[in-house]
């Protein structure tokens, strides 16, 4: 009798498990670190974009200076590269109609947008200050306000992750480098910091 009474109380501890994370999704693990994932998502979505188009007119401004045999610039800040095309000539002419010179201006617009996609993506991770790819109430918080964004504790999942999507497209859209490197500096000073893990991962995502 006491055996089936035990596994009678086992049964309801599993349903009400079953039924509270059913009724209150944010406890669960899964949701928990949904900003955290599809935050940094939208972000690395932007920066292969970034980089393809970067690599472009970086192969393309490269073509043109060897075409005409002058001296490379020097490339200030990100230097990455993609793989060569196999046909650049072909590409090049077709996409800079107007010669070097607007291979040098796409250059310097993409150069810079990798820039902000990348440093915002760090600022992404430094906002994980435990690096556990979930973003706690405190982080979360600390996050939106760095950001200058309101945080509400009860806002829903989906409308925190919008609010981060849309101030990164509308900084990034804009290039408000000197508002991302403001919040940048409001985490450090509540001692958030770049960890060797960030590190690993900056770099994983620039490869």
């Amino acid at each position: 009798m006491a055996q089936q009474f035990k596994a009678c109380l086992l049964a309801a501890g599993v349903f009400l498990t079953v039924l509270m994370c059913a009724l209150f999704p944010e406890n669960s693990s899964g949701i928990e670190n949904a900003i955290f994932q599809q935050f940094t998502q939208h972000i690395g979505q932007q920066i292969h974009k970034d980089k393809q188009a970067f690599a472009q007119a970086n192969r393309c401004v490269s073509w043109f200076y060897k075409a005409k045999k002058t001296p490379l610039p020097a490339v200030q800040g990100i230097g990455w590269n993609a793989t060569p095309s196999s046909q650049p000539e072909v590409d090049c002419l077709r996409n800079y109609p107007n010669g070097i010179d607007d291979a040098r201006d796409d250059f310097a617009k993409t150069q810079t947008l990798l820039s902000v996609s990348l440093t915002f993506y760090q600022f992404a991770l430094v906002a994980d200050r435990n690096d556990d790819a979930i973003y706690s109430p405190a982080e979360l918080q600390d996050l939106l306000r760095s950001l200058t964004l309101s945080y509400h504790e009860w806002d829903p999942t989906p409308k925190q992750v919008m609010a981060l999507t849309e101030r990164f497209d509308s900084w990034y859209r804009s290039r408000n480098m000197d508002a991302l490197m403001q919040g940048m500096s409001d985490l450090y000073e509540r001692g958030y910091r770049v960890s060797p893990s960030d590190r690993v991962e900056l770099d994983r995502v620039m490869g």
